[in-house]
């Protein structure tokens, strides 16, 4: 795929929405941490739900130490591997009031050390909350990397890479979220609605349906 195709790509994703936005509901970067670690394996309409119930009680880090691991679990015990991610997500509240002053930190070193938070996480805080170019690369822009032929890669790591090296620079930004959102809603998983989709005649996936 050239860089004329890949700019037109962009260019339509974004006219169809032009400020495109996480699906996760937070008002703060500490917030959106927590909301990130609490969705790897659930849905972030699972996660949503959670949150509005927790974050009105508790959304700063000594907030939620001082529920406990047992009292966090209580809010959040309708998300998947919630046992495990309660625990990271008190043991990352005490690093970020021992080690950073209760603040968010905003380089992908200091935010890949706190419990819980892997590569895919730090890039979702380092793009969404402090605005720096980073590919949050999961399984809807994994799919939508491949298959459109925008960033073929055979993991993740070498799709992001591809990615922040092939996006045209003025979609750096906010490619994520277009991808993001095009895999979820659109390029589906087992049956992508081609025929609903803006970057089909662009698109090089061999196997197009009709939908």
């Amino acid at each position: 795929m050239n860089k004329l195709k890949r700019t037109e790509i962009f260019s339509r994703l974004r006219s169809e929405n032009p400020q495109p936005q996480t699906e996760l509901h937070y008002t703060s970067p500490f917030e959106l941490l927590i909301a990130v670690m609490l969705s790897a394996q659930s849905t972030d309409v699972g996660v949503n739900k959670a949150t509005a119930k927790l974050f009105p009680h508790a959304n700063t880090p000594e907030a939620i130490l001082a529920l406990g691991v047992s009292g966090l679990k209580e809010y959040i015990k309708t998300i998947g591997l919630f046992n495990t991610k309660a625990a990271n997500v008190i043991k990352t509240c005490e690093i970020l009031l021992k080690q950073h002053g209760g603040e968010v930190p905003a380089t992908r070193e200091e935010l890949e050390a706190l419990p819980g938070v892997g590569r895919k996480t730090a890039n979702v805080i380092l793009n969404t909350a402090f605005r720096q170019i980073a590919m949050a690369v999961d399984t809807h822009i994994f799919r939508v990397s491949n298959r459109t032929g925008i960033a073929p890669g055979k993991t993740v790591l070498a799709v992001e890479k591809k990615l922040v090296k092939l996006v045209p620079e003025e979609f750096l930004l906010d490619a994520h979220h277009w991808l993001i959102l095009h895999g979820r809603y659109v390029c589906l998983a087992r049956k992508p609605r081609c025929g609903a989709c803006t970057i089909e005649d662009l698109c090089e996936y061999k196997q197009k349906t009709s939908d």
